[in-house]
Order: C-alpha cells, then structure tokens, then sequence
C-alpha cells in the first residue's frame, strides 16, 4: 500500500501544521491592513537583509526538522520522498498563513543548487552539503554572470588554473543576488581557452568567505541594493569543491538554469493577486477599459498556474520540461508588465505620489522592479532562441 497521501489528503495535512506554527492571514482583517509592499526586488540595508535572512533560516529549519521540507527529497536527505508536485501543493497552503517571505536566496540554495549538487556531485559533496542547503543552515548563490558575456553564459572569462590539488579563481562576476548573506557561490570558470567555448568550462562551489573574495552591492533606482558584484582575486579552491568533471561545467550550468526557469515561471503571481484585489476594492467604479484589463489579468494568472502544473507533470512523468519552462518564464514576465498596466490605470497620479495612503505609493516598487525579470534567468530573446530551435526547428540565423 503507497504512503504517499492523494493531494487532498496531503493539502488537509499541511494545512493542520501550518495551523499550529503560524497565523493565518485572515486574521489581519479587511483589505487595508498589515503591509502593503509588492516589492520584485528587495529594497534594503545590508542589516535588514542579514535580519530578515535569519529568520527565513529558522522557519525553514522548523520546516524541514517537523518533516515539511525537502518534500520529493530522499529520506537519506531529510526528505519524504513524495512526488515532485507535493512541494508546489504545499506552498499553496503556506500562502495562506503569516510566514518569513523567502528572497532570492532561498530557491536558489534548495531549488537550484541542491538539485544540481544531487545529479553531478560526488557521494562524499552529496553528504558534505545537501542536508546543510536543504535545511539552509548554509545558503548558496549563483556565480553565473558576467558584463563581458551578457546573456551568453557560455563567453565566461572568470579563469580556474589548476595548481596541484586545487584551484586558483581570477574573475569578476555581477548581478549576484544574496552573495552577502550566502555561505558558498556556485561559480562557473573557464579552464580551457584553448577549444570551444562550451567545452572549456568547470563549475566550482567557492567559500564566500574565503580570501580573495570580494563583495559589492549595486545600488538600485529604487534605492535598494539586491544585487551585488563579486570579485575573485587569486581564490584558492580545493579540487574536493570541484562539481562535476572538469570541462563539462557547461551540462553543469545547464541543469541550474533549467531549474531556475521553472522557478521563474511563478514570478508575478503574488503581485497579479494583489492588483486584482486592488482593482476590487477601489473607491469607484471601473471603467470599461479597466475591467477588460482586469480580466485579462485574472485570466493570465490561471493559464500560468496551469503552465506551472505542466512543468510540475513533466517532472512526475520524469522528463525535462524544457519548453514549458521556457513558455513559463516568458509568460510570468508579461504576467508582471500587465500586473504593472492595470496598476497604473487603477491609481492614476496617487501611483507616483507618496501620500501615505495604503497600497498606491508602494506600487512604484513593482513597476520599477518587474521589467528586470524579461533579463533575470534568461533574457526573453534567449527564451525565443530556444522554442524557435528546439521546438519548431529553425534553423539559427548566420552570423553576418
């Protein structure tokens, strides 16, 4: 007989623990109350990132040690070994309850770098590090990008020259987010520059608190500093932090970025939530155009729910949903641009005037924040590329 509970059952169950640990958000009352913020990207001092990080850690280690994390995770990892949309079905009820809200870091440690450590690292890196991220007593980012490549990941400069039985890292990479509060960054170097581009590549998980790195936040329009840029400067990494073969970092980096695209297919759905009850609870009535748009809104945010269940059913049939993913992030970005457009036309002039009064100021942090994402995880253009090749077949254009 299956012990693993039909979704029904598992939803109740979850919602009974969630009850006993946290409060649920219909306590707050009529709309108007508790915080208004619909930030997409955190707008704060380096100590209130560090604040709001700790705490996170602790929810997800009552999580993870009362048996609610690691869901699809094998039991030698802390896991339940339930199917892959268990975590999907979970988070639906933990919406509904006042819990940390998980930045950046925290899908990128549990749903990116887990994950890739569990296919390509080695028993000993599996047992040294997947029960420490799964329970995010260590957090990790991503070492990907870098202003020289831009959107293409594979033209990474950041160099690895292997001396005995380590490595020495020299390279600058950008747009990290988390790297203030991560104990390791996933780094992706050029070992060989002497064959293709592809093939010269190897992944490293480096110290974020080693000599020779060097953290520095980049300021935001909004004031805030979510992203950082990191330095490298003669990093000693030992060949035991090495993650996978040298020269397939490539396949590597591959496995994290389609993790990262299924993540990226819920974006914007909290803030579409938000505006459709804006858009409810608005002292007037709508006009004929603001309604369509409202629709039009509610009706994207079911089909890029119904997108994510069929990423969430290619994962249970064991496929990797490549298209879907990248259907899902291109459709979660213009989830955020038309979350933006009914916001504006809802709001008017009190969207851009710091008045105090709730839920209007706040969604300038929204509009400035959301066209980032149409680069985040894969620029649109690149998710193009690849429905184009991989699903209809064309031919790439030549380069002139």
């Amino acid at each position: 007989m299956s012990d693993i509970p039909d979704p029904d059952e598992f939803r109740a169950q979850a919602r009974q623990w969630l009850a006993t640990v946290a409060r649920p958000r219909t306590a707050d009352g009529a709309w108007g109350s508790g915080s208004d913020s619909v930030a997409v990207f955190e707008n704060w001092t380096e100590q209130q990132e560090r604040e709001h990080t700790a705490r996170t850690q602790e929810w997800e280690r009552t999580r993870y040690d009362q048996g609610w994390g690691a869901l699809n995770w094998q039991r030698a990892y802390g896991g339940r070994e339930l199917p892959a949309y268990s975590e999907q079905l979970y988070r639906t009820e933990e919406a509904a309850f006042h819990v940390p809200h998980r930045t950046e870091i925290f899908p990128v440690t549990q749903q990116l770098v887990a994950p890739a450590i569990g296919i390509w690292g080695t028993d000993e890196q599996k047992g040294r590090w997947l029960r420490p991220m799964l329970r995010t007593d260590e957090l990790a980012c991503q070492l990907f990008s870098e202003t020289e490549a831009g959107s293409d990941l594979a033209a990474v400069r950041t160099k690895a020259v292997r001396e005995g039985d380590h490595w020495v890292l020299r390279g600058h990479k950008v747009w990290t987010s988390g790297a203030g509060v991560a104990t390791w960054g996933v780094a992706v170097c050029r070992t060989d520059p002497d064959v293709r581009k592809h093939a010269g590549i190897t992944v490293f998980l480096v110290r974020m608190d080693a000599p020779g790195v060097t953290v520095r936040p980049i300021q935001q329009m909004t004031g805030g500093a979510s992203f950082n840029e990191v330095y490298l400067d003669d990093v000693i990494v030992p060949d035991t932090d090495r993650l996978g073969p040298v020269g397939e970092g490539w396949r590597v980096t591959l496995s994290v970025l389609a993790a990262e695209r299924l993540d990226s297919g819920n974006l914007g759905l909290d803030n579409a939530d938000r505006a459709l009850d804006l858009a409810r609870n608005l002292p007037r009535p709508l006009t004929g155009g603001e309604q369509r748009q409202a629709s039009d809104l509610y009706l994207r945010a079911l089909v890029q729910r119904l997108i994510g269940l069929r990423v969430t059913g290619a994962l249970v049939a064991g496929r990797e949903p490549g298209a879907e993913a990248s259907v899902g992030k291109l459709y979660a970005t213009e989830t955020m641009r038309r979350t933006s457009d009914l916001v504006s036309e809802l709001l008017g002039p009190r969207l851009v005037a710091d008045t105090g009064e709730w839920g209007t100021y706040a969604w300038t942090e929204h509009l400035l924040g959301a066209p980032g994402y149409s680069i985040a995880g894969g620029t649109d253009e690149i998710q193009h590329n690849i429905l184009a090749e991989r699903v209809l077949g064309l031919p790439k254009e030549p380069v002139r």
